[in-house]
């Protein structure tokens, strides 16, 4: 299918999911991931009224940015080496990926050198899987106020990346965690957390009726990538 066809048939299922939980589709951010996806197809959705993209590598985003419409919004979806804040804070809007209070320190020395603020989600490792990324939940609630009072970061939400399972039903459990994590995060903040990231191509449907804010959708909406980056679990 074309693009503007994988789009509609998304938007309809954004739609569908939402009034089965009961919410506003506004809510719902459809981030389209670009990782691997040429600048054409990006500018190609950007056409169809898409204005925030999520890219998964510092260095791929370094190179397409510069290339696409300066209109666009940048998120950045994927895991965050320490050498790569300086990059990160200057090309991405929001970063997704924040997953230890070292990192968080690093994000805000180079935002403040660069004079931003940076609003930032917190990813939570919710199944604990060796191979991903993310904080545990325990050591998350102990960093959460000390890297809340770097002045430079707005923490924002969660994020989380579930297991992959062609039953996307069996991953509800994971996104239940992680809204509720979200709601003890607020409570020890003392004011509430607007995003949950979670969500992708597989289960998307399944993250908005846990409370999803933003779904993060690459090949259902672009088809197979077109480069030969190494696959990640990012969309």
């Amino acid at each position: 299918m074309s693009f503007a066809e994988n789009y509609q048939q998304i938007r309809s299922r954004i739609e569908a999911a939402c009034a089965r939980a009961g919410r506003d589709p506004a809510s719902v951010l459809l981030l389209p991931v670009t990782k691997g996806q040429p600048v054409s197809s990006i500018r190609e959705a950007a056409d169809a009224g898409l204005q925030i993209f999520g890219e998964s590598k510092v260095q791929e985003a370094k190179v397409k940015i510069p290339q696409c419409p300066s209109r666009l919004k940048w998120h950045m979806i994927g895991h965050l080496q320490s050498n790569k804040c300086r990059d990160a804070v200057h090309f991405f809007q929001m970063i997704h990926s924040v997953d230890s209070l070292p990192l968080a320190q690093e994000l805000n020395k180079w935002a403040d050198k660069l004079g931003r603020r940076t609003p930032i989600l917190m990813e939570v490792n919710i199944a604990g899987e060796s191979s991903k990324f993310g904080y545990k939940s325990d050591q998350l609630l102990a960093d959460l106020k000390e890297i809340n009072s770097l002045p430079r970061l707005e923490i924002h939400g969660l994020m989380t990346i579930a297991p992959y399972t062609p039953a996307p039903e069996k991953v509800r459990p994971c996104f239940k965690k992680l809204s509720e994590l979200r709601d003890r995060c607020s409570e020890i903040l003392g004011a509430p957390l607007p995003h949950l990231s979670m969500g992708m191509s597989g289960d998307f449907e399944i993250a908005i009726e846990e409370g999803a804010t933003i779904v993060r959708i690459g090949t259902a909406l672009f088809g197979p990538r077109q480069s030969s980056a190494t696959k990640q679990t990012t969309d």
